[in-house]
């Protein structure tokens, strides 16, 4: 855990007490701040009281003793209204941060040296990560993985010289961490998203643009108008910033060539990594996340070789094209993550005979944006509450079969794609849909899909199974 000391005497309200707020509230009192906290829910007030956290109806607290709020990520800051607290908070000249904020804070108290890559952006952030940590482990760093990835980012390791922190940052983090200041900063590629917390797209590209903006280096993919444009903005500050494309040839910066990475600078560009036959960074998203990954490590101090070592043996991220299994010629993908249409279509992009598992509870627009991918489905299996609209949305276009459940459409796609001749038949889960009209979550429907396949004849498992 790190102790966040920057408040240490000094009182600070805290909102919000999910797992990264109790993580934030025992970093604070760990730092000897003195820490009052409430949430809504009164089920988890009780909790925070049972683990020794300091509980107050932050309604009656006397604002002008406090220097700091720390409000959760989830809680609204700006749209569609400012929660209570924030109300609070502002007319009293309190500051608001969340929990990036405390640790930047303490890295810049205790080891400001400490390299600090931090990512962002609508797709991607999530595998670009996963990577980034996993090629400085391969390579012998002492490195930390947390933010908006799963790990509270104030459970981690104490900053110290030579510690490596790799975190994943939503924008919902970016807006309560002004003083966010990476080594080395990834904005990977804006669309809309989250638009109710944030009113505009302009201001959620705003926010997203503050990670970047305070980086000593920008690593900024410059294939959606947003970002180009955010790019060319930072240059014109004297922002270091390197560009990557996943479509374009750069002059400057890391772009990909086919399966091949290039690395190019002044109008020369030679080859750092090929991905051909990485299974787990398949895709041209893959090579915008891969681009991504290593111009981060290498502008951290690590080799060419080092990076490349480390990208072949990746494993993927849980749930997100995962490969998990082969029986002959036929690989099983886990793509459970994919809750919605725009999710599902990197995968459908990156494999060419796939035997498609779709469906659970569906998100407004269904799975039509992804018509131009159908060519790449033999067959689709449906299952849940959505399985009668996508059937209805492929119609002749793509044949199908209602299998209800995901044990069933296991079984049944298995079979099917056993009996394709082709060099490598895909039976994918990847939903374009929500878990919750028979899971609790995605992370356990892609559990219960590789238990399902384990237990087919025949199968050598790539992962394990009880949780892979």
């Amino acid at each position: 855990m790190i102790a966040a000391t920057v408040f240490s005497g000094k009182k600070v309200a805290l909102f919000g007490l999910g797992g990264s707020g109790i993580a934030t509230a025992h970093a604070l009192i760990a730092g000897e701040a003195d820490v009052v906290a409430w949430d809504d829910n009164p089920d988890r007030v009780a909790e925070a009281e049972k683990a020794g956290i300091p509980v107050a109806d932050l309604r009656s607290l006397d604002w002008s003793t406090v220097v700091a709020l720390v409000l959760a990520p989830g809680v609204p800051l700006t749209h569609p209204k400012p929660h209570w607290s924030v109300d609070l908070a502002r007319p009293a000249g309190v500051e608001i941060i969340g929990d990036v904020e405390l640790f930047v804070r303490q890295r810049r108290i205790q080891a400001p040296d400490s390299p600090f890559i931090a990512i962002t952006g609508t797709n991607g952030k999530s595998t670009t990560t996963a990577l980034i940590a996993h090629i400085l482990q391969e390579a012998g760093r002492d490195t930390q993985l947390g933010g908006n990835i799963g790990t509270a980012i104030m459970t981690l390791e104490p900053p110290k010289d030579g510690r490596f922190y790799v975190v994943e940052c939503s924008s919902y983090q970016i807006d309560l961490s002004p003083s966010i200041n990476p080594t080395a900063g990834i904005l990977l590629n804006l669309s809309p998203d989250h638009l109710d917390r944030h009113g505009t797209m302009q201001h959620y590209a705003e926010v997203k643009e503050r990670l970047v903006a305070g980086s000593d280096l920008a690593i900024v993919g410059t294939d959606d108008h947003w970002c180009a444009l955010i790019a060319d903005r930072l240059q014109r500050a004297s922002t270091r910033v390197v560009r990557i494309s996943k479509r374009e040839v750069l002059a400057d910066g890391y772009y990909a060539a086919g399966t091949v990475i290039m690395r190019a600078s002044g109008g020369t560009a030679h080859a750092v990594a090929d991905l051909a036959g990485i299974t787990t960074l398949r895709g041209a998203h893959n090579a915008q996340n891969a681009a991504a990954a290593i111009a981060a490590c290498i502008a951290v101090g690590l080799s060419e070789k080092e990076v490349f070592d480390g990208l072949q043996s990746f494993a993927g991220l849980q749930h997100r094209m995962q490969p998990v299994a082969r029986r002959g010629r036929v690989l099983f993908v886990n793509d459970s993550k994919a809750t919605n249409a725009e999710a599902s279509a990197p995968a459908l992009s990156s494999f060419k005979r796939i035997y498609w598992i779709a469906g659970g509870l569906p998100k407004e627009g269904g799975i039509q944006p992804l018509s131009s991918w159908y060519s790449h489905i033999v067959k689709a299996y449906l299952i849940g509450e959505a399985a009668p609209s996508f059937a209805a949305t492929l119609g002749r276009n793509v044949a199908y079969e209602i299998a209800e459940t995901l044990d069933r459409a296991v079984a049944r796609a298995a079979a099917d794609a056993a009996e394709d001749g082709s060099e490598e038949p895909v039976v994918l889960l990847s939903p374009a849909c929500a878990s919750f009209d028979q899971y609790k979550n995605f992370e356990i429907r892609g559990d219960a899909f590789v238990k399902h396949v384990s237990q087919l004849p025949d199968i050598t498992m790539l992962v394990e199974t009880g949780g892979t």
